[in-house]
């Protein structure tokens, strides 16, 4: 019964461990037909039978992200991959810019700074593969970044003298609300 189970589970570590490179749809095939044959064999299993149901929920709560690095070349298979890559990022920011805590920069313009570091990793860019093709995107990404700049003005503003920002707000809001 133990050997059974130990059996399905190197099984379900070699389908997606995905040595014969197939592809995501194939690789969620087998380990489905994998899940259909644990549960018609877990009576078989006698007291580890629970474990089953355990293995089922735990891969019924990654649902469809658990096959989507077959699909996208150097997406990270697994948590751990992900996390060092965030990781890297990180330690490269902190060394850069000789801070050891999280970089400001990062919390305004993480999804720019964030998505450049992972890139650059993988390839080498020439300015012309760095131009906007679509030039209404990248004006609205300026825009949001934009907006995250000024927001994280406001609050040092609000840190250093929070009196007279909430003055400063205070006469901002009966200016628009009252009639003139």
């Amino acid at each position: 019964m133990i050997g059974e189970a130990y059996r399905w589970v190197h099984r379900a570590a070699h389908i997606l461990a995905n040595h014969e490179e197939e592809s995501g749809a194939a690789v969620r095939r087998a380990y489905e037909e994998l899940l259909k044959e644990m549960v018609q064999g877990k009576d078989t299993l006698g007291p580890l039978a629970p474990a089953i149901a355990h293995f089922q929920k735990v891969t019924a709560s990654y649902g469809e992200g658990l096959f989507h690095s077959y699909d996208i070349p150097d997406l990270p298979r697994t948590n751990n991959d992900l996390e060092h890559c965030f990781g890297s990022v990180r330690y490269h920011e902190r060394r850069a810019t000789g801070r050891r805590g999280t970089v400001p920069g990062v919390v305004v313009r993480g999804s720019v700074r964030v998505v450049a570091a992972v890139a650059t990793r993988f390839q080498h860019f020439s300015a012309s593969d760095l131009r906007p093709d679509d030039h209404a995107a990248w004006l609205e990404l300026r825009e949001q970044l934009a907006y995250r700049q000024e927001t994280r003005r406001a609050q040092l503003r609000f840190r250093r003298k929070p009196k007279a920002y909430l003055a400063a707000l205070e006469e901002q809001l009966l200016k628009t609300s009252l009639p003139s």
